[in-house]
């Protein structure tokens, strides 16, 4: 549907293994949507660990407001980070 193909990764502290981040959390980030917060509006959560966004959706912004997300929903391991990178389909 949209431009990007986008992996949504939790890596463990200290380059650990990293794993899909569930559908369900991306899910959750998208549903923000209807408390106002429109940035990422052009965000389709698609599968586990990935993502499709508009050409419009800067990366370094979504990873930070996910990263933030899942904090405050305790989704993250401590020590737990968002890594996204754009993906061929």
């Amino acid at each position: 549907m949209f431009a990007r193909h986008l992996r949504v990764t939790l890596a463990e502290p200290g380059g650990g293994p990293a794993r899909p981040c569930p559908i369900k959390y991306l899910d959750s980030f998208a549903m923000r949507g209807f408390t106002g917060e429109s940035r990422f509006d052009e965000t389709l959560p698609v599968a586990d660990g990935r993502m499709e966004a508009s050409l419009r959706v800067e990366l370094p912004e979504l990873r930070t407001a996910l990263e933030d997300w899942f904090r405050r929903k305790s989704y993250l391991r401590p020590g737990e980070v968002v890594e996204i990178a754009e993906s061929p389909r």
